[in-house]
């Protein structure tokens, strides 16, 4: 049995994260911290296990963490964990700033710990088998995605989210919309960037090997206007990324079955692991430059890293 704290307190953490490490047959799902207490004990109480005071003693009493938290204060104790060694099972965007980015996957590569980031469609067996087939082609000029989605529509689970009010689609469903474009497209080169109403972000991004790529965010439309397309054109004509048929529960579940194959294995390879979510991150960190000084961002290139 792998020994995982959760640290998060919300809806995510609590029916995604927490009910998944209940419920594997190889995690043993050892305690609980938040920033607010009193939600930590009652999250505790629900899975019968500790509420801890200190994220500190949770790192030291578990072989593995899984966070649910904002991205500023992910990044913060996943960094703390891999510096004490523990592996890591963590959620999209990886962080906010790319320096916290650079810094976690510098010290998961030094610490030798296994990471996996939760970018939820790539969990999807169908979606991974459309993505290889489709990269498989070849020959892909162009990718568009469209994710019109609201966080403000009644009974909402993310409606007094903070850090998505502040940040916006860019950096809650840009994560996703990458996360399938990128194993077809290829790494990000450029990127420009321009706002319209109701927060919603365009990117139109330049791939290596010369092809493009448009991304449509927002977290306030219309309730008449939501929806999600993710399509690629090219020599063998137009592909549309199909939606996970699988549940959330299950998708959840091959993650974690993705990290403790990495942990038996000894291998530090996974395709969606922190350097994968440093990659998202120095996208996004381009992007949000690009809109606030109106010009193309050149993207960097990750670091070498032995993670």
């Amino acid at each position: 049995m792998v020994r995982f704290g959760l640290f998060g307190t919300g809806h995510w953490a609590g029916g995604t994260h927490g009910a998944g490490l209940a419920a594997h047959p190889r995690t043993d799902l050892v305690g609980v911290w938040g920033r607010d207490p009193a939600k930590a004990a009652a999250l505790a109480e629900q899975y019968g296990v500790p509420a801890f005071d200190d994220a500190d003693a949770l790192i030291e009493a578990c072989d593995a963490v899984a966070i649910a938290l904002p991205p500023d204060v992910q990044v913060e104790l996943a960094t703390r964990a891999a510096e004490a060694g523990r592996h890591l099972l963590l959620d999209k965007p990886l962080a906010l700033t790319l320096d916290d980015a650079d810094r976690l996957v510098a010290t998961a590569g030094a610490a030798g710990v296994a990471s996996l980031v939760f970018f939820t469609q790539r969990y999807h067996q169908n979606v991974t088998n459309f993505l290889t087939a489709t990269a498989a082609d070849g020959g892909w000029q162009h990718a568009e995605a469209t994710l019109f989605t609201s966080i403000f529509q009644p009974g909402s689970p993310y409606a007094g989210s903070t850090w998505r009010r502040e940040h916006g689609g860019l950096w809650d469903i840009g994560p996703h919309a990458l996360s399938l474009i990128l194993p077809v497209m290829g790494r990000v080169t450029r990127v420009a960037a321009m706002d319209g109403p109701r927060g919603l972000v365009h990117l139109l991004l330049n791939h290596d090997n010369g092809a493009t790529s448009r991304l449509s965010l927002t977290l306030d439309a219309p309730s008449g206007a939501v929806r999600r397309d993710i399509v690629f054109y090219g020599e063998s004509g137009i592909e549309t990324v199909p939606y996970g048929n699988d549940t959330l529960a299950g998708a959840f579940g091959t993650a974690i079955d993705q990290l403790l194959a990495e942990i038996d294995s000894g291998t530090r390879d996974h395709r969606l692991d922190v350097r994968f979510g440093r990659e998202v991150v120095a996208i996004l960190a381009a992007a949000e430059t690009a809109r606030a000084e109106s010009r193309t961002v050149e993207v960097p290139v990750q670091p070498s890293s032995t993670s």
